[in-house]
């Protein structure tokens, strides 16, 4: 009965070891050559070879490699083996159990990803796609102010809806523009995160569905802070003070005050945007806020000024006291302090030209917003509104013009300029 039994192991022994090292090494034509339980060494064309265990799952033969036989040795493809024909006794298919644990290992290992390093790989990912510098320095500016201190340091994956209204709520009634911006760039950079696999689930700075259930809408808590205007009455005494004055800041907020354009339009303007003959200045895409093109009519006292500046030379149209280099953001400013209004802005001058299209002419209310260049927010109206209006824009800065060129006394209307010789 004992030698029967002994019969019996060697016969399974030999089931399951039927290779060599020997064997191994010898082994050259191309094919399978199996030691017993699925395991198999793999021989290619090439005489490449390699390990793989053979199962079948739902009656489909499965192949799962093991590793080269250089790199791996006999005794441990044997081990490998035996670790998969453990899975299939539990109904685990060995090849899914892998997939499954490297992508665990992947995770884990995106989890030691902070948000912060997320954050620097999505702007130098996408700042190449910014038309404005300033905005570009802003979205490290904020981050840096805002998020960094709360989670910068922490996993991307460990970001949650605590975390993102621990960052919002401490600036979500006094800051509310900042606070909105701040949140739209959480949520970009974790959607780029979660397309990147760094993280899983769903975006806990998402806006629609989620955070507006938390958080009153901005509109509730805008405190809106009007740029200071002058107002339209007071215009025309301000504009004879003005031309009293001499320099070309002094010029420079004249002429942006006449196309009511912005600082930055105006500052950054050069030489081969205008044309004379035309009477015309073509501010090019990437100096607008809209990032379009805009065609600026030229009133007789705004070519005036493009003559006049035409004589000091470079490249600029108002060009600073330093070679090749604009004016600054800050110099009509300071043209207004000095002359008593510090309490006015330069953009100010952009809603007294709006207060006074609207009370002061008939022109259509989406001339006066064309003029001053704003984006068109109903998609309809925008897509019929192909045009950019430019000759009756022609006129109104003609009438705002003069309307600049005249100083109102009580009821009378008296001209202190001499009308354009254009």
């Amino acid at each position: 009965m004992g030698s029967a039994d002994g019969s019996e192991k060697r016969r399974a022994t030999r089931l399951i070891g039927k290779l060599t090292s020997l064997s191994v090494r010898q082994a050259r034509r191309r094919g399978l050559y199996g030691d017993g339980g699925g395991l198999f060494l793999q021989v290619s064309e090439s005489g490449a070879k390699s390990w793989v265990f053979r199962f079948k799952n739902a009656d489909r033969l499965r192949v799962m490699g093991l590793g080269p036989a250089h790199t791996i040795t006999l005794v441990e493809a044997r081990d490998r083996a035996r670790e998969c024909r453990k899975l299939r006794l539990d109904g685990i298919d060995p090849i899914e159990a892998r997939r499954a644990e490297r992508t665990k290992a992947k995770l884990d290992a995106a989890k030691a990803v902070t948000f912060a390093e997320c954050a620097d790989a999505y702007i130098t990912a996408h700042k190449a796609g910014w038309r404005n510098p300033k905005h570009a320095a802003q979205w490290p500016a904020t981050l840096a102010a805002y998020v960094n201190p709360t989670f910068g340091e922490l996993p991307v994956q460990a970001i949650d809806t605590a975390l993102v209204m621990k960052v919002l709520e401490q600036i979500w009634t006094e800051k509310p523009e900042t606070a909105s911006r701040v949140r739209g760039r959480i949520e970009s950079i974790l959607d780029w995160a979660r397309a990147r696999s760094y993280r899983e689930g769903e975006n806990p700075a998402r806006w629609r569905g989620h955070l507006e259930n938390l958080l009153p809408s901005r509109s509730k808590v805008r405190r809106v802070k009007h740029h200071a205007a002058l107002p339209y009455s007071e215009l025309s005494a301000f504009m004879l003070a003005l031309r009293q004055q001499e320099g070309v800041v002094v010029r420079a907020l004249e002429f942006t005050i006449l196309t009511a354009a912005r600082t930055g339009e105006v500052i950054g303007a050069r030489w081969e945007e205008i044309s004379i003959a035309e009477r015309l200045w073509t501010v090019p895409a990437e100096r607008m806020k809209v990032g379009q093109e805009h065609r600026v009519p030229l009133s007789g006292r705004a070519l005036e000024i493009g003559e006049e500046m035409q004589a000091i030379g470079g490249n600029f149209i108002f060009p600073s006291g330093k070679r090749g280099k604009p004016l600054s953001n800050m110099a009509m400013t300071m043209v207004l302090r000095r002359m008593g209004h510090g309490d006015r802005t330069v953009h100010g001058f952009r809603s007294t030209f709006r207060d006074w299209a609207a009370e002061r002419t008939n022109f259509p209310a989406e001339v006066a917003e064309m003029a001053l260049a704003h984006a068109v927010s109903d998609r309809v109206e925008a897509a019929y509104r192909r045009g950019d209006l430019f000759e009756k824009r022609r006129a109104l800065a003609e009438a705002w013009g003069k309307f600049c060129a005249t100083a109102l006394v009580g009821d009378e209307v008296m001209s202190i300029l001499k009308p354009a010789a254009h």
